[in-house]
Formats: C-alpha cells, structure tokens, sequence
C-alpha cells in the first residue's frame, strides 16, 4: 500500500540578530528510486558562521545515514560520537530531528534535544508517545534520545522547529519562560482552523515571524521552522512540440481536452493543433511582458499558451537559481515556474515532430532539441522541489 498524498516540505529561518548567517540548517532530500523523503533540522550550538558548520556536519551526516537505511540506534551513536562536546557545559555541539517517510507512508522520527516535533491532523493537535533511546558507549553514554513512528493521514502536518521558536519571548511580560509549546500549538491550531489547506511555506513562515515578533523584532536564537504537509496533489500538464504523426493530432487534443488539472501549451504549433482539434480561437496578446520571449497567447480553457523552446530554456535557467525568496517576473517563463510551484505532479507531453525552423543553421546551437531542456526542467522539479514528474512521447 503506497501512499495516496503528497508531501509539501517548506521551511523558513531567521538569524540571530546581528548574525549574518543562521546557526541551524535544515536539509531534505528525495531519493527517487526508493520514493522516500528525508528531512533534517539541526541547531548549531551558539550561532553565526562556527554554528551553522557544525549544524551542517550534523545534517549532512544524518541525511547520509538514514539514506542507508542503518538503525536509528545506530545513527544516533554514530553522530553523537562524530560530533565534538562542548569542554566547559559536556554537551553536544548540534541538535538534530531527523525524519524519513518511506513510499508506504510510515514515517520514523529520531530526536536529539531539539523540540519535539508537533502532529496535526486538520487543526488537532495528536500526542504520540516516544521511545527513548539510551546511548550505551562512547562520549555520549547515558545520553538519551526520542523515536516516534507515525503513520499520517491526507491533511496531516507535521511541524519541526529549533528552541529558537519555543523560547522566543523568553523573560518578556507575556512569556517569562519563552512561548512554549502549549502557546506555539494553539497559535499552529488557529492559524490551520483559519485556512485548511494553508501551504507548508506560508505556515512556517507565519511561525518565524510570531517567534521573531515576540522576541521585540531582535531574535535572541536563531529561528527556524520546517513543515511537512500531506495533502491532495495538484496536477499540472505541459504540452510541447506536434505529434510525430498528423493522424495524432487528435489523440493529442482529447488529452488536453480530458486532464484533470491545469494546462500549459508551450508552442505556437501545437497550440494552433490544440485550437484546430478542438474548434476553438486563438488571441494572440502583443504586450510584451518579457522582453526576451515572445508574449503570451490565449485560448479558452488553456490555462497558459507560450511560445516552445525558448521560453523553456529560459524556464530552465529561472529554476537553477529559484528560491523562496525568489520573486517571479511577469513574462511567460515566470508564469510557468509559478505554475510549476503550485502544482505537485507535473506531467509532460512531447511532440516529437521536428520543427524545421530550429534546424536553421543560422540560429544559435544552444537552441537544444525539446526533450534535452524538458528534461534538465523535470530534473529540477524531482530533486529541488520533490514535484512528481511523468513524460509521454508522441
């Protein structure tokens, strides 16, 4: 029994004031062959450029271990023995939660010293019972850490976040002894009662910033928080280049015409096939959003129609560098990321009739046949942003 939902992962930080970098790391990977998704939030002891080295070290070494699939048990003693303790206090230089959600859904989280991660299930707060784990031998001997075993439903969240957030406020009027869990909870509760299906980056980022706000706007920790939300995939189409054959054009315009889900044309050809097929107009719009790209046109139930190749490379080089932070433009390859962002299983078709304009010997070489730029797309989308990616030739 795979599991029926999709994983959105999505974090926020904020540094300790006057720190240039942030002293936690948080890392998540997606190992295609196995569907399975790791994720690790580590908090570096002290802060600036000596914590986050040691967070990374933390991170890095968790990700690595757990991808083996060795033993929980294991893993702790391994990076508990790996990382240096402090002389003065004889702790741990990093704190880590580690969490591995295999593809049949059963997720296993491994704790050290960090929060302890917060379930919900809609905008209920679910207690789980920990195991603890004892470290018998090496520098951390007696030293104990939390197992969890969950097994999510669709509509479940999953939040992680460093002291930063638990103890922001801390000696304050309203929160003496920092905010605290039961506080943090109910903020988490209100804010998922207010939206239910708010996205895993805007949940964490509204749980920074009240950690941020009740430390006075001067973060006295770094603050971070991570989210893992299982919910219904989005789906996305992409449409590029004609069918090989003519006689496939129609089989091409009923996909469109059935997908349930948005749809993107990327090719003024296969977007005159797509309007001929189904008797419907195409209005070409003359605004130039982009000045690079060609501008965007327009049929009736299509949710985007681009122009083909060049508007995918520059769909390709926007995603190399794409982040959070990233604003988007207004041009049609901003507007396909975007899409790209807000859906979670993108499925592409490929037309693989040559067009004999790009065979113009006169046009520059790195206007690279279709399937080589969907794929370097899809590439990105897999690893970075953990979207499930399916292709189709015709």
């Amino acid at each position: 029994m795979g599991r029926d939902f999709f994983i959105e992962i999505n974090s926020q930080q904020r540094n300790r004031d006057g720190e240039r970098i942030c002293g936690d790391v948080f890392f998540y990977r997606y190992i295609k062959e196995e569907d399975r998704v790791i994720a690790v939030l580590s908090d570096g002891m002290g802060h600036g450029v000596k914590a986050n080295m040691l967070a990374t070290l933390a991170s890095t070494m968790a990700l690595n271990f757990t991808r083996e699939h060795k033993d929980f048990d294991k893993i702790a003693e391994i990076i508990m023995n790996t990382l240096p303790v402090c002389s003065q206090r004889k702790i741990s230089y990093a704190t880590f939660t580690i969490i591995d959600i295999e593809s049949t859904g059963n997720i296993s989280v491994l704790e050290y010293d960090n929060p302890p991660v917060i379930i919900m299930q809609g905008n209920n707060y679910l207690e789980i019972e920990p195991v603890f784990i004892k470290l018998e031998k090496g520098k951390h001997a007696g030293k104990t850490l939390k197992k969890y075993s969950i097994t999510p439903k669709k509509e479940d969240r999953i939040i992680i976040c460093s002291d930063g957030v638990t103890q922001s406020g801390m000696g304050s009027d309203d929160y003496p002894f920092g905010w605290e869990r039961e506080n943090l909870v109910s903020y988490i509760s209100g804010l998922i009662k207010g939206d239910k299906s708010v996205s895993a980056d805007t949940l964490a980022g509204k749980i920074v910033t009240m950690a941020h706000k009740n430390d006075g706007y001067r973060a006295q920790d770094d603050i971070s928080c991570a989210v893992i939300y299982f919910r219904e995939p989005r789906k996305l189409l992409l449409c590029t280049g004609p069918p090989y054959e003519k006689e496939k054009d129609s089989v091409l315009a009923q996909k469109v015409s059935e997908f349930k889900g948005r749809v993107i044309i990327s090719g003024g050809t296969t977007a005159d096939i797509i309007a001929r097929e189904l008797n419907l107009e195409i209005t070409d719009n003359l605004v130039f959003e982009d000045p690079e790209l060609p501008p965007e046109s327009f049929i009736r139930g299509i949710d985007l129609v681009t122009e083909g190749i060049l508007t995918l490379q520059k769909v390709n080089e926007i995603l190399k560098t794409y982040n959070n932070s990233t604003r988007p433009g207004k041009g049609p390859a901003d507007k396909i990321v975007k899409m790209f962002m807000e859906s979670d299983e993108i499925h592409f078709i490929i037309g693989t009739r040559i067009n004999i304009a790009h065979q113009d010997p006169s046009l520059p070489v790195d206007l690279e046949i279709r399937r080589t730029v969907v794929k370097r797309i899809a590439r990105l989308l897999e690893e970075k942003w953990l979207k499930k990616i399916t292709y189709e030739y015709i």
